[in-house]
């Protein structure tokens, strides 16, 4: 499975290398030195990462045979895609990849449906589920241990206890969403112009506050 690790920005000054926006909860593993990552667009790539390292809390990469400001500024937005076993699951059990969500049933504690979820929305402060009720709508459900009590992935369900107003006629329906893709990562979402094709390596995780 190809999933959505990151994103290629600005570069950062002229030896080559670029800031990257991180699409992963485990950059060490999918973008550390040696990866070698397919692109949308294709013809970017296949990408190998020679070095990498943190400054004032971004992400610069460096890769093979990119080794000045024009070559680097050729890069900017191009998706960087690794290729993910299906079955592999992440290392914190509170944390989930996007694919993993996608298409559950949400139910609350007492079995009542609310809606499936059919995408999972990436928010500096937190992740949504975006999940489409029996009727059609929509609701944002926010992925956080108070509200999400229970991921059943044997079961495909994701039990819920929404305070009052979230899920009820007052609940904001996101039957129209306008939310600017650069910023929502995707695997359900798909990556910004990467299409139903490719996932994203989100790993979405509950917010305990």
């Amino acid at each position: 499975m190809q999933l959505v690790v990151g994103r290629v920005g600005r570069a950062h000054g002229i030896k080559g290398e670029v800031t990257v926006e991180v699409r992963t909860d485990e950059p060490e593993l999918r973008l550390g030195p040696g990866a070698v990552l397919a692109t949308e667009p294709a013809q970017a790539g296949p990408l190998r990462i020679e070095t990498g390292r943190v400054h004032s809390g971004r992400l610069l990469l460096r890769f093979e045979g990119v080794r000045d400001r024009t070559g680097a500024e050729a890069l900017r937005n191009v998706l960087l895609i690794a290729e993910v076993d299906p079955e592999e699951l992440p290392e914190d059990p509170e944390e989930f990849y996007d694919h993993q969500l996608m298409d559950l049933d949400v139910v609350l504690a007492d079995g009542t449906e609310v809606g499936r979820i059919t995408e999972i929305s990436h928010l500096p402060s937190q992740d949504l589920f975006i999940v489409e009720r029996p009727d059609g709508s929509e609701v944002m459900i926010p992925f956080v241990a108070e509200i999400v009590t229970e991921i059943d992935l044997e079961e495909q369900r994701a039990v819920i206890d929404p305070p009052p107003g979230l899920i009820d006629d007052r609940a904001e329906i996101a039957s129209s969403r306008d939310t600017d893709p650069d910023t929502d990562r995707d695997t359900g979402p798909a990556a910004d112009a990467a299409g139903e094709v490719l996932g994203e390596d989100g790993a979405a995780g509950k917010d305990g506050g």
